[in-house]
């Protein structure tokens, strides 16, 4: 059996996609779901579609999210504010 380095060195060797490919097969052996905390989820997507089809919440552009979160993540003397 190859030892890690000689595992790494090989990986080095993949084009970026294989490596995604390989990195995904790696986690998805690795770390198995929980089912109930899967089945959660399942019930929490569900509900929340289900609020947006009746027109419980609003739906925010992506283009709208990304615009907040990198105002967030400026330093304040980009964005002309500096907080104490």
């Amino acid at each position: 059996m190859p030892t890690a380095q000689e595992l790494v060195k090989e990986i080095e060797k993949l084009n970026p996609s294989e490596r995604v490919r390989l990195i995904d097969r790696v986690i998805r052996d690795t770390i198995k779901p929980d089912a109930e905390i899967e089945q959660v989820w399942v019930k929490e997507a569900e509900a929340r579609w289900s609020a947006f089809e009746r027109g419980d919440v609003e739906s925010v552009s992506y283009e709208s999210v990304v615009a907040v979160a990198h105002l967030k993540r400026k330093p304040a003397f980009w964005s002309g504010r500096i907080d104490p």
